[in-house]
């Protein structure tokens, strides 16, 4: 028989409508709307790296929302304002004690920042629901170099293979900077991050995603975003977001022109949000993405998501 339970005991259930409940009141007392957006879009992620889960609607192709990010962005050229949405995302493939494929994201915008300014915001949240002190902000190429003696926008491929297979073993290969660098952060870097929370900023510019892509204190193009972790663990991810229509619309087709050298799913993108950035009244803003599981997770200490999770997929 299969078992019925919440994974979750019910306390750590209590815990995390807590939580929810103190999310709402840090935007409340800083006047960020909450809204709804949908999680069944016509459109899918273009992100190379995560999958949407397909489903059927009226016998057309619908995808399950992987993120709050289209409809949001949407709705601020539509003249929102700072907004936020609290609610589910979908990722196909992902399981593990970190992820489900169903999980809770904690999205929001705020207009005329930039991502320092949202950053400070992002510590505030996290440092007062975690109880932590002060973070600690490093850039990305400070961070490198500290831990590891390279400087991340200079280095080359070969120096960066060399270096990742000096620090473990791996079968892989790659002439992409960007993917000898993000082993390197998940497998060597992460895991010496402090207990506390850690900013980390100014991203290589071939990392931008949906961010700005502008010249650091040294005149290198850095993408404008932020991660934020604490103990080791990704929570957050922030950009000063990219407002450009002409750059979002070149930044989607290389996405899918990616998905189709790999042999990737190339769903239709969401040329919308181009329509939106071109003929609405997009606003200078900042944005971040948490995950609330693993803020829970942070929390309450557990070890495994399905600790703060009522039914998890292998449940559900």
């Amino acid at each position: 028989m299969q078992d019925w339970r919440p994974t979750a005991t019910i306390e750590n259930l209590r815990r995390r409508a807590q939580v929810f409940a103190e999310l709402r009141a840090f935007f409340a007392a800083r006047n960020v709307i909450e809204v709804d957006v949908p999680a069944l879009s016509q459109r899918a992620t273009s992100d190379p790296h995560i999958d949407s889960i397909t489903a059927t609607c009226g016998g057309n192709s619908a995808y399950l929302a992987t993120s709050p990010e289209f409809g949001l962005k949407r709705l601020l050229a539509a003249g929102m304002g700072d907004c936020y949405y609290l609610g589910k995302a979908f990722r196909n493939g992902e399981a593990g004690s970190r992820h489900n494929p169903e999980f809770t994201m904690l999205e929001w915008y705020r207009v005329g920042w930039d991502d320092h300014q949202l950053m400070d915001e992002v510590a505030a949240l996290l440092c007062g629901v975690l109880q932590l002190p002060a973070p600690d902000k490093l850039s990305y190429r400070a961070l490198f170099q500290s831990e590891l003696g390279v400087d991340p926008h200079s280095a080359t491929v070969s120096e960066l293979r060399q270096l990742a297979r000096s620090h473990f073993e791996i079968e892989f290969e790659s002439e992409a900077a960007a993917d000898w660098l993000d082993l390197l952060m998940s497998h060597v870097l992460e895991p010496r991050l402090g207990t506390g929370v850690t900013l980390v900023y100014d991203f290589p510019a071939s990392q931008a995603a949906l961010a700005k892509v502008e010249p650091d204190a040294l005149g290198v193009p850095v993408a404008r975003r932020f991660e934020a972790y604490v103990g080791g663990v990704e929570l957050a991810n922030g950009y000063w977001e990219l407002t450009d229509a002409a750059e979002q619309h070149r930044r989607f087709e290389a996405d899918h022109a990616y998905r189709r050298a790999n042999g990737l799913p190339a769903h239709p993108f969401e040329e919308r949000l181009v329509e939106a950035l071109a003929l609405g009244d997009m606003p200078e803003c900042a944005g971040v993405a948490l995950g609330v599981e693993r803020l829970l997770m942070q929390k309450l200490g557990a070890g495994k998501i399905s600790e703060v999770l009522a039914l998890p997929f292998e449940r559900a």
